[in-house]
């Protein structure tokens, strides 16, 4: 019966993964056919400050494979350090590689989260 569960989890997390790369691929050619190149590398920034933390809370939560009694303390550690990797990626772009298009950006982080 869990390794049932386990597989339908992880079809889950292959689907939302798909899907997310595919609405960054729409959205990277709406800001291309908009603002050119500019707004490209503004989407893809966003997706990656959307996407990585979002893998790294999936990589921690391992699949859920141990028992209940393990799984809340779990989900916090992934829980803060999805948030403080969200923080430190934004501040990384903000301050090393601002993006030419903010709107394009956030919006995309709006569409992944």
């Amino acid at each position: 019966m869990q390794r049932i569960e386990t597989q339908r989890r992880k079809a889950y997390i292959i689907r939302l993964a798909i899907i997310q790369l595919l609405v960054t691929l729409m959205a990277m050619l709406l800001a291309y056919s908009s603002t050119q190149l500019a707004g490209v590398t503004s989407v893809l920034k966003g997706a990656l400050v959307a996407l990585l933390p979002h893998a790294f809370f999936v990589y921690r939560m391992g699949f859920l494979h141990t028992n209940v009694s393990q799984r809340s303390a779990m989900l916090l550690r992934a829980e803060a350090g999805k948030f403080g990797l969200t923080v430190a990626l934004f501040t990384a772009v903000f301050v090393a590689v601002p993006p030419s298009n903010p709107a394009s950006f956030l919006a995309l982080m709006s569409r992944l989260f």
